[in-house]
């Protein structure tokens, strides 16, 4: 019989199978609980606030690769709307070696580590969350591989957040965000149409 441990360094299939990752423990697909869009898997843990999510986007030709994950980064704040001044940051941009990754099929993968500024379900409460984000260019298939890995440094006490505090061991950690991005694998090329 295989240890939960064992279980956990499995690759787990995206997006019906033509990808797949090795994901952190306790990973919660919230696609089980409420409606994701199809572009996306949503991964949430299920002792903390912490989520990621790994989004098809489509290819952006007209931005550089060094910037394409700053482009992200700020489209994504905009979702947010963590535009006002101090309310997102980016403070690292690290290309990925690819001899490093199992995506292959990338011709470049970058990571981008930012802060911002963000309210839940369109609260008041404004929570300050670390944003560790992953980023495959394919432009052959005119995709983005966005990986996204929220992690809550600040929650309000009026966040309706405010409850998810795990412990210390079921925090995922930037390491469990590295090896996703390490194992993703695609599988059928198919998945972009």
């Amino acid at each position: 019989m295989q240890s939960a441990a064992g279980r956990a360094d499995q690759p787990r299939p995206l997006f019906g199978g033509a990808l797949s990752a090795v994901l952190p423990r306790g990973a919660t697909d919230v696609s089980e609980l409420r409606e994701i869009p199809d572009n996306q898997e949503v991964f949430a843990n299920s002792h903390t606030d912490q989520s990621l999510i790994v989004e098809l986007v489509e290819y952006q030709g007209q931005v550089a690769d060094h910037e394409a994950a700053r482009y992200h980064f700020e489209d994504i704040a905009a979702s947010n709307k963590a535009l006002e001044p101090g309310s997102s940051g980016v403070s690292s941009v690290v290309a990925l070696q690819k001899p490093d990754l199992l995506l292959s099929e990338c011709s470049s993968a970058w990571t981008l580590t930012g802060t911002q500024c963000v309210s839940k379900f369109n609260e008041e409460a404004r929570n300050t969350v670390t944003l560790h984000m992953g980023l495959f260019r394919l432009p052959q298939f005119s995709t983005d591989v966005l990986v996204s890995f929220n992690d809550p440094q600040d929650i309000s006490p009026r966040s309706s957040s405010a409850s998810a505090t795990g412990s210390h061991e079921q925090l995922w950690t930037v390491q469990d965000f590295q090896q996703l991005l390490r194992t993703l694998r695609l599988h059928n090329p198919g998945l972009f149409g």
